[in-house]
């Protein structure tokens, strides 16, 4: 316990001062320094463990999560025991502001990938923060808008496509947001076991395999491992996709 509180402590003095760059599209990235500061100042840092879950689906909630070093997945569990994996979350995102703002309970469970740092922020101190400073409230509008935007998107692949290129449009997304360059190609930089790919297109595991099967016969990808996925061919599973709109996958963090 000791060596994580210790490593809580180095990442908080090393990474929350002004001169951090929080990935792009976070919550802390579009924040002035004042607010950033302001909001950073109301939290309590915690180093976590790997697979741990920060809020539970069903609990009430009275705090919101700053994640400072993480990443973290979220993911749902409906009546008949079926789990899907609706997002995932890094550093600079904040999580859990639902449950502060209006829902009763929490919507989903979220739990760490690995050996994490966050913040926790009571309920009423945020919802004060938000009273105060309006830029800040502007931003979680904004937030919570493109969060909404990418499950309508989600939902008109589901109806318009099969799974091989709804699962394509997925990975796309996310190579733009996490991606990382590496000699293959450009690899999704996030572990992902081809369950959890299933969930974020809403199709069992078989079919995943057998969607992944095909994209690999292709040439348009490749999973060296387990939790691994490389686009090889961005362009080319651009094209299988149906995405009209021609763009570089990019390796922005977020």
């Amino acid at each position: 316990m000791s060596g994580d509180r210790g490593f809580g402590e180095a990442v908080v003095r090393q990474r929350t001062g002004s001169s951090r760059s929080w990935p792009a599209g976070t919550f802390l990235s579009r924040l002035s320094e004042q607010s950033r500061a302001r909001l950073l100042g109301l939290g309590r840092f915690h180093p976590v463990p790997p697979q741990r879950e920060l809020v539970r689906q069903g609990e009430p909630g009275g705090s919101v999560w700053l994640l400072i070093d993480a990443l973290v997945k979220v993911s749902a569990r409906v009546e008949n025991g079926t789990e899907a994996l609706l997002a995932l979350r890094v550093s600079g995102d904040l999580i859990g502001e639902m449950a502060v703002l209006g829902e009763p309970v929490r919507s989903a469970t979220v739990t760490t990938c690995g050996r994490a740092v966050v913040s926790q922020i009571k309920g009423g101190a945020f919802v004060d923060l938000l009273q105060h400073d309006p830029a800040v409230a502007l931003t979680l509008n904004q937030m919570t808008i493109e969060r909404l935007r990418w499950s309508n998107q989600r939902r008109l692949d589901f109806a318009g496509y099969e799974t091989s290129r709804c699962l394509a449009r997925v990975m796309l997304a996310l190579a733009g947001r996490h991606g990382q360059p590496c000699t293959d190609g450009i690899d999704l930089g996030i572990p992902l076991t081809q369950a959890e790919l299933g969930g974020l297109v809403g199709a069992k595991e078989a079919t995943v395999q057998k969607a992944l099967r095909e994209l690999t016969s292709m040439g348009l990808v490749t999973t060296p491992g387990r939790r691994r996925v490389i686009i090889t061919d961005v362009e080319g599973l651009r094209t299988f996709a149906d995405l009209s709109r021609l763009g570089q996958v990019t390796a922005n963090p977020d």
